[in-house]
């Protein structure tokens, strides 16, 4: 171990020192149902997406009956927004009805929530653009009114230093039980939750990684130091594979992938899986010494949407053009890329990627990598025994998919052919 490898270890402890709370920080104090939690911040945070999140996670993954209600009354549509979003998740939204205060309407919560058998109800109050006493009156006043298990402050992780004065200044004046990171997916931010753990004292209790309904974690000071010295977020991003491939589809992949078998319809499924897994800013992010590279990526046109277009030119494809791409010669690349709306240089990028993933695969499959590391993400063939009853990732594998996922340029195998031009 070399003596900057020693400095680094010293950091990184004292990063997750300083970053850990007492406890799980995803255990809500719900324990005694309907238990309220109190959803505060500034308007712009993600306040009320991040309410819905957090509705779905309790939902689906702690089997909880929720209700969500929106307390505030000054936002155009707000109330209508939380409904949608409601529908969207299958939890239910308190009923509007209009010229109610967010008093009364945390106190009619309540009271359905009572009535109605929920575990929990969430409480989404209104935000300002600045902190003012109109603001802290209001959450006080529902405050007293519900006295909420739980009061957690939503913060925008991209605000920087205003974050951690917002968070200061919520605290002091109505007491916050947590917080919430909203945006921290994509270059690695982490600085944010430093600052916010070591002013407040509070604990952070869940970040936000995207907009979807699905995109909140449990906030974890381990993956967050590392993100914050540059080292990425390996273990995260093979979780997210987990989540996105099925066990089934996990098996015929691999089955085919050691025969050396891979066509257009398994690349279009990678690039599908890259995009629920966050997309192209969302995978770098979590990848080692990939976060301050993943900005100007973008910047030189690689991002979600070149994504999409090689997902249009496969579509464009017929099935046996898709099954046998070697058989695409000048008349059909004319008439995929035409069907794509794109040009034959697009298709040209996309076949040349397809060789480089097809012969990477080869090799992993001749060297039985893939078995390895399918097993052990999914609790199954050589990796099972590594991985434990526990089900928790084998640090082992964890290092070979490092390893193995930084194929070329440092992107999942193969993907760096995109970004070779001819």
């Amino acid at each position: 171990i070399t003596p900057g490898q020693q400095v680094v270890k010293i950091v990184h402890d004292e990063l997750i020192a300083t970053l850990e709370g007492e406890g799980d920080p995803g255990a809500l104090k719900i324990d005694n149902p309907p238990a309220p939690v109190l959803m505060v911040g500034l308007q712009g945070s993600g306040k009320t997406t991040t309410t819905a999140k957090l509705a779905r996670r309790l939902s689906e993954r702690e089997g909880k009956r929720v209700l969500m209600a929106s307390l505030d009354t000054n936002r155009p549509a707000a109330m209508e927004q939380l409904a949608i979003l409601g529908n969207q998740i299958g939890v239910d939204t308190l009923p509007i009805v209009q010229g109610q205060s967010a008093v009364e309407i945390a106190k009619r919560a309540k009271q359905q929530a009572t009535l109605g058998g929920y575990d929990v109800y969430l409480l989404d109050t209104a935000g300002r653009l600045h902190i003012d006493d109109v603001l802290m009156d209001e959450v006080l006043a529902v405050q007293g009114a519900v006295s909420p298990r739980e009061t957690l402050l939503v913060v925008d992780g991209l605000t920087g230093q205003d974050a951690v004065n917002v968070a200061a200044e919520f605290d002091g004046k109505v007491g916050v039980s947590g917080v919430v990171l909203t945006r921290m997916d994509g270059d690695g931010r982490g600085g944010a939750a430093l600052s916010m753990r070591a002013v407040t004292g509070k604990p952070i209790r869940f970040v936000g990684l995207g907009e979807k309904t699905d995109a909140l974690e449990t906030f974890d000071p381990k993956r967050v130091a590392g993100r914050i010295l540059g080292m990425g977020d390996i273990v995260a991003l093979v979780e997210k594979a987990q989540e996105v491939l099925e066990v089934e589809q996990a098996e015929r992949m691999m089955k085919r992938f050691q025969k050396g078998l891979f066509n257009m319809n398994d690349l279009k499924l990678q690039l599908d899986q890259m995009l629920k897994m966050g997309g192209m800013q969302g995978v770098m992010g979590m990848m080692p010494g990939m976060g301050k590279m993943s900005k100007q990526v973008e910047q030189a046109g690689f991002d979600d949407g070149m994504l999409r277009q090689q997902i249009a030119l496969i579509n464009s494809m017929t099935k046996k053009e898709r099954a046998n791409p070697a058989i695409l010669q000048a008349s059909r690349k004319k008439r995929i890329a035409k069907g794509a709306g794109l040009d034959v240089s697009d298709l040209n990028k996309l076949l040349k990627q397809h060789r480089q993933m097809a012969d990477m695969m080869k090799k992993m499959g001749k060297k039985g990598m893939l078995k390895q590391a399918m097993g052990g993400m999914f609790g199954k063939g050589q990796g099972a025994d590594a991985a434990g009853d526990s089900g928790q990732l084998d640090p082992k594998l964890v290092k070979m998919a490092e390893q193995q996922m930084m194929g070329g340029g440092g992107l999942p195998g193969g993907m760096s052919g995109m970004f070779k031009k001819k």
